[in-house]
């Protein structure tokens, strides 16, 4: 059930510890650790503003869905809902692969780890027009690429996947959470954990998501519908997504059908965990203060705290068994010392810990995968912008790039 958009993006970033959010206004709470917000508010998906904000409508062909279906930019539009913009997904099937369109958005940038996602999504039962039953996909996700079968550096977390017709061998309403260690696409294999409910969930929602303490916690309008961890825990940065496509067409009828998926905005707290109300808060404090977009997440910094991650402020931390325990992580490495040029710089290392203005010497990775081929374009010295674990230079912004050596 992968949603595995081929999509070459940025690379990976090693876990950090979590701290518990203390949110009051939009402002005040942007300068904790960072924060993405959106509400939203463009023209279309032509918009100068909406891929100057790192938004990407997809228009390049392959999977998911139907082989041969069409991705497009105009699948993406922005109407208003209740008095708000929103952005819409619109999809739409003849029961042909010529006559089938997606929909897909996603952040041009994969930089999104742990700490809290959540967003305001309003899944629909029912087509918009045409003939009902399709089996299609409504969908709010992160992702990184896979280099290659069985990677085990891949990480995504399907936080909904709405099944309202069904598919995959169910009848349907059905809803997945899914939690992705690896697959493979021929012969098909998929190494994964998933949680599911088997009810309608037509209409708005607000999904919220944390990620910390080697847990993948999922909520649905505050009420917890998963808890995956242990090797499933994602082991890299993502994008954040959202598409809207068809499973097959298997079950069309005949006509055009046309189906939508509206979000009213979306949140990522960087390295925070916040409750399903706080989440809610936050976005509502942005709204209400007039801010319609706002990126803090690069020019925030971390947020580390040395003593590890906390529970959600009001929630109880979830019961473990044995079996359940994620694995102790290793102890971080010491910080290297600081360095002036190639020759006295040492290599990145990937387990090292680096703090402001310490230098290392490294090749980028052709694909943003550290343990994959590397670039090609020879070694460089990187300064380390604030303090960081596991983000390979060249491929985030945890480093400036200082040249060639």
């Amino acid at each position: 059930m992968t949603i595995a958009s081929v999509i070459a993006l940025a690379g990976a970033i090693g876990g950090v510890a979590i701290t518990a959010a203390s949110v009051g206004t939009a402002n005040a709470a942007a300068n904790n650790c960072g924060y993405l917000f959106d509400d939203f508010s463009y023209s279309s998906s032509s918009d100068s503003t909406l891929t100057s904000h790192g938004w990407v409508p997809r228009t390049y062909s392959g999977g998911p869905g139907v082989p041969g279906a069409t991705w497009s930019a105009g699948s993406i539009s922005f109407p208003t809902n209740g008095g708000q913009k929103v952005m819409q997904l619109t999809a739409s099937t003849d029961g042909t692969s010529g006559g089938t369109n997606q929909a897909e958005l996603y952040t041009s940038q994969k930089r999104y780890l742990e700490g809290t996602y959540a967003s305001r999504i309003r899944f629909t039962d029912a087509p918009a027009s045409g003939n009902d039953g399709d089996h299609i996909n409504e969908t709010f996700f992160t992702i990184s690429p896979l280099n290659g079968d069985l990677d085990p550096t891949y990480s995504e977390l399907d936080f909904s996947e709405y099944l309202p017709n069904g598919g995959w061998g169910e009848t349907g309403p059905i809803n997945y959470q899914t939690t992705w260690y690896t697959y493979r696409n021929d012969p098909w294999y998929a190494d994964n954990v998933h949680s599911e409910e088997r009810q309608s969930f037509d209409g708005w929602h607000d999904l919220v998501v944390t990620v910390s303490g080697g847990h993948v916690i999922y909520y649905i309008d505050g009420q917890q519908v998963g808890d995956h961890s242990g090797k499933f825990y994602p082991r890299q940065t993502m994008t954040i997504n959202w598409n809207l496509w068809f499973i097959d067409t298997a079950a069309h009828t005949g006509g055009l059908s046309t189906y939508i998926e509206q979000v009213d905005w979306v949140l990522y707290a960087k390295n925070q965990v916040l409750s399903p109300s706080q989440a809610t808060a936050q976005a509502a404090a942005y709204r209400g203060a007039g801010n319609a977009f706002t990126d803090t997440v690069d020019s925030s910094g971390p947020c580390v705290t040395p003593s590890g991650s906390a529970s959600p402020t009001g929630s109880a931390s979830p019961s473990r068994s044995p079996s359940q325990s994620p694995s102790a992580s290793p102890s971080p490495s010491k910080s290297t010392p600081p360095a002036t040029s190639c020759t006295t710089a040492p290599e990145w290392s990937i387990s090292a810990v680096y703090t402001t203005g310490q230098t290392v010497k490294h090749e980028k990775s052709l694909y943003g995968d550290p343990n994959g081929p590397a670039s090609g374009q020879g070694k460089h010295l990187w300064r380390a912008k604030w303090w960081t674990q596991g983000s390979e230079p060249g491929w985030t912004a945890n480093w400036e790039d200082l040249g060639h050596c």
